[in-house]
């Protein structure tokens, strides 16, 4: 469950900056959530994220309260509970890993494409880090169906490539991780994101690394 504090979510998270709209407060707010997420994740001792996360967590979900019918804040909602899932740890964070499903299964029905598919990330991404069945919804297979459908909707992005690499790792399918991860280091950079960038680059060339010595 640790892990999961790397989302991205579904992150990122790691994911594309707020759609301008017609609603500059709105925009502002979540913004500064993707920001706000980006130094819990990267930047805050491991020790104090779960806090970090705890607080982020109210801002999000208030957002998403505010605005019913924005899918963007239910995909952050869900980014930022399942990162807190991830610092909190244990079987106390699988109510946490819950709550981030409904949230973003929420955000598909309303747009199944917003933000390039990152709610397709961020779930896909959950349920193969939570465990299976009889202790959480886990579910292997499911997974891989969800990141493809993420790289479908954003196929040269750096989190869809990095998270499906990572499942591929897990899988022990090293070769086709490599290709995936590959992707990923060539990801073009997101303006206003850059935090979140150079910390997903770090975790890619991290997990690029433990895949070159599993291929020898």
């Amino acid at each position: 469950m640790n892990s999961l504090v790397r989302l991205v979510a579904c992150a990122a998270l790691t994911l594309s900056a707020a759609v301008a709209g017609a609603d500059p407060a709105f925009d502002s707010e979540l913004l500064d959530i993707q920001q706000a997420w980006a130094v819990a994740s990267y930047q805050t001792p491991r020790d104090g994220r779960e806090a970090a996360f705890a607080q982020l967590e109210t801002r999000a979900e208030a957002l998403a309260a505010a605005n019913p019918g924005r899918a963007e804040a239910l995909v952050w909602e869900g980014i930022v509970q399942s990162s807190h899932a991830g610092a909190k740890g244990g079987l106390g964070a699988l109510g946490l890993a819950k709550k981030a499903r409904a949230s973003l299964e929420a955000a598909m029905k309303i747009d199944p494409k917003v933000l390039d598919g990152s709610a397709y990330t961020s779930l896909g991404t959950l349920y193969y880090k939570v465990p299976g069945f009889p202790l959480g919804f886990g579910d292997r297979d499911k997974a891989q169906d969800l990141l493809q459908k993420a790289l479908a909707y954003n196929p040269n992005g750096i989190d869809p490539n990095y998270f499906y690499g990572e499942y591929l790792y897990e899988q022990g399918r090293y070769t086709d991780a490599m290709q995936y991860l590959d992707r990923a280091a060539r990801a073009p950079a997101r303006p206003g994101r850059e935090l979140a960038d150079e910390g997903r680059r770090a975790e890619i060339a991290t997990l690029t690394a433990k895949v070159k010595d599993k291929l020898g």
